[in-house]
């Protein structure tokens, strides 16, 4: 599959502009629609964990054109995620959010398109991630 780079780009360059909001949105309503997910975050600065994920973001939308820095950067990521304690029924509640606040966001540029293709880089970066977490065997499969 190939991503809709072009419009991954325009669309997240009127992002940047409500970076703040963003961020702010994005842990509201991960929270608020999942509160199962706000225990990790018990001992991070929030503020810090904002900018931090919008840093993420940028460097994924930049990286775009360049996949083996975007892969490796990802799987690092995924690497990260796993000493957090992030789970991979995480990445769903995450992705879900993602797209909401981006609607929020983006408001009437929000269209069918734009949806689709975040939807499409999400679930790559998502996959990406997870190739580089290193799961116990019984995490990925409960019931062996």
């Amino acid at each position: 599959m190939s991503l809709n780079v072009e419009l991954l780009e325009s669309s997240f360059a009127q992002i940047k502009e409500r970076e703040t909001d963003f961020s702010a949105h994005f842990y509201t309503n991960l929270f608020t629609d999942y509160p199962i997910i706000k225990p990790l975050f018990t001992n991070s600065d929030m503020v810090e964990q904002q900018k931090k994920l919008f840093k993420s973001l940028v460097l994924v939308v930049d990286s775009l054109r360049k996949s083996d820095v975007l892969t490796g950067a990802l799987k690092g990521l995924g690497t990260r995620h796993v000493k957090y304690g992030v789970l991979p029924e995480h990445y769903p509640m995450v992705g879900s959010t993602l797209l909401k606040v981006f609607a929020i966001c983006l408001e009437e540029a929000w269209t069918p398109s734009v949806e689709q293709a975040w939807i499409e880089a999400y679930g790559v970066v998502a996959q990406v991630m997870l190739d580089g977490a290193e799961y116990p065997a019984e995490i990925l499969n409960p019931a062996v």
